[in-house]
């Protein structure tokens, strides 16, 4: 009975998932072309923000209960979900697009990140990382580590805000008007239910893994990362359905900065977390298929059918390895 009542609410967040992003696309578009903003800058911040709630709530929940595997594994396994199956979903359903100026800096930056995180773990580096350690454990991600990751991420968003100020004369774009109480309502309502979505779907999709005897990295790393990055995947295929391409990548590349930045950077402040020796093997994973994707977005400025294809094998491939390994 308690199954069949998870599979149940598992159905129901999915609905509010998807109703909730096409909500969320419509009204951020909206607002984007109001204020002249390129769609890009709100891809890269609004809709990555509103997108990255679950996977904020889920691991800073987890790092103040100290399950730091399930902290770091779900923004991991979260930032490998998107880049590999939501651009590679949008890419075999349209080819997608990539602005220069998100190969130029916002996804060489998010492979930075990673990088940095797998850079930080290391006493070698942080000698005066706090957290106690145990078995199977490599490292270890303390308050100095987390503290410079968010000033990191106040640096970002300073960016952002400069970027869409000096981009804003240049948009001259017809629309069709919106009430704005409806937009508010939109935007506002879609994220709610975005989160409100998410939040069930990893809840009752970690009751059913767990009863099935899954251990916690393994959880965090499919479904609790799966379920916090559906409204990625939800909103990105939303937008690249409707032509907006901008929003759907910069969902994608703004979301893996802000599970790094704010999400990891928050935990590890609030938290120091220990880090296991797998979890460092799938920083180094994800480095590695993060230069693929962005070598597939580079060659000819958007990802194609047959790379989006590429790209969902490599994360059926990885999920066989979390699995079995």
């Amino acid at each position: 009975m308690d199954m069949l009542l998870n599979v149940l609410f598992l159905v129901v967040g999915f609905v509010l998932l998807v109703k909730g992003a096409d909500f969320f696309v419509e009204g951020s578009s909206y607002i984007a072309k109001v204020l002249k903003v390129p769609a890009v800058i709100v891809g890269l911040t609004i809709v990555s923000i509103g997108t990255s709630a679950p996977e904020l709530a889920v691991s800073v929940a987890a790092a103040t209960k100290g399950e730091s595997a399930m902290s770091i594994s779900n923004v991991i396994g979260s930032n490998m979900f998107n880049l590999l199956m939501v651009l590679g979903v949008c890419s075999v359903i349209k080819p997608v697009k990539v602005k220069e100026s998100i190969l130029k800096f916002e996804f060489p930056f998010s492979i930075f990140l990673t990088g940095l995180v797998l850079f930080f773990i290391s006493d070698k580096v942080m000698p005066w990382n706090d957290a106690k350690y145990s078995k199977d454990t490599i490292g270890s991600l303390g308050r100095p580590a987390g503290i410079i990751i968010i000033v990191l991420l106040i640096g970002f968003i300073l960016f952002l805000i400069r970027s869409a100020l000096k981009q804003r004369n240049e948009m001259n774009e017809e629309f069709k008007k919106m009430n704005p109480i409806l937009c508010a309502v939109y935007v506002i309502g879609g994220i709610a239910a975005i989160v409100i979505g998410g939040d069930v779907v990893v809840d009752n999709a970690k009751s059913i893994a767990l009863a099935l005897g899954m251990t916690e990295t393994l959880v965090g790393l499919t479904i609790v990362a799966m379920g916090t990055s559906l409204p990625e995947l939800v909103t990105s295929v939303v937008a690249s359905r409707k032509g907006s391409n901008d929003i759907a990548v910069g969902n994608v590349v703004g979301s893996n900065i802000f599970n790094i930045l704010l999400v990891l950077g928050l935990s590890a402040t609030i938290s120091p977390m220990l880090v296991l020796t797998i979890s460092a093997v799938d920083l180094v994973i994800l480095i590695v298929v993060s230069i693929i994707g962005y070598i597939f977005a580079f060659t000819k400025k958007e990802i194609n059918r047959v790379e989006g294809i590429i790209m969902i094998l490599m994360y059926a491939a990885y999920m066989v390895y979390a699995i079995i390994r």
